[in-house]
């Protein structure tokens, strides 16, 4: 199968998503050594998980498959321009490549717009419009004092 065959997965299940109900018309495919390893679809309606996004269900799947946290050596196929939770959690699974259709354009012309986060992200903690507030910086440091302590640590 070529990109083009993987990413028109990716599209199909998006659409069989809404034609489903079970969510928003995102679909993702992930692929290692030409085989796909995992799929998933937006099912962020129908689990009541604002998290629950195509790219992160497939993530998720993908994982459990290969018995892994990392997916090197895999390619993202998603039928848009994934989210900066989704493209966070690309990079956070090591996935090697992303090919998406739609853009974060076309998403926000139907309703999906990511912008405000775009927005939002590199602006300084006290700046964004979510109300922040940082208290215990010097206690909350104790978890990582026991991280790098820890001789039973699996990093990642």
């Amino acid at each position: 199968m070529t990109d083009h065959d993987f990413l028109r997965r990716a599209i199909d299940y998006a659409v069989e998503n809404v034609r489903t109900a079970r969510g928003g018309p995102f679909g993702a495919v992930i692929v290692r050594d030409g085989v796909i390893l995992a799929a998933g679809s937006n099912v962020v309606t129908a689990s009541l998980d604002p998290t629950a996004h195509a790219e992160i269900m497939a993530i998720r799947a993908a994982c459990l498959r290969a018995k892994s946290f990392n997916l090197s050596g895999c390619t993202m196929y998603s039928s848009c321009e994934p989210c900066p939770m989704c493209l966070g959690a690309i990079y956070w699974a090591r996935i090697d490549r992303l090919v998406y259709a739609s853009t974060r354009d076309d998403a926000a012309a139907a309703g999906f717009d990511d912008s405000l986060i775009y927005e939002q992200i590199p602006l300084a903690p006290g700046s964004r419009s979510l109300r922040t507030e940082n208290f215990l910086r010097e206690e909350g440091a104790r978890a990582f004092t026991a991280w790098r302590e820890s001789l039973g640590k699996v990093p990642y």
